[in-house]
């Protein structure tokens, strides 16, 4: 094998859910950052949520910012009542 077969077979970095929480977080948090680029980072930032939850990220830190904190107090509630109520087996199926 040459070695730019090797190099192209090297395992990309994976980035954590914490990191890319904070990346999403900060770049909502940037009022120089354009709505569209805010918007964009709304779902990747959500779907940290279930992994930072069990970590318990939330239980140890408090978010500062008071409309993030609120927003994903929100979320992560939603998150709970689909936990306890998950979605009947035909609608499972469906999706």
């Amino acid at each position: 094998m040459s070695p730019i077969e090797l190099l192209s077979m090297k395992p990309k970095p994976t980035v954590s859910p914490l990191e890319t929480f904070v990346v999403c977080a900060h770049q909502m948090l940037d009022p120089a950052t354009p709505e569209q680029v805010r918007r964009a980072m709304e779902p990747r930032l959500l779907a940290q949520l279930p992994a930072l939850r069990a970590l318990g990220v939330f239980e140890l830190f408090e978010l500062r910012d008071p409309a993030l904190r609120a927003w994903l107090t929100d979320e992560l509630d939603g998150l709970e009542t689909a936990l306890k109520h998950p979605r009947p087996k035909i609608l499972l199926e469906q999706t």
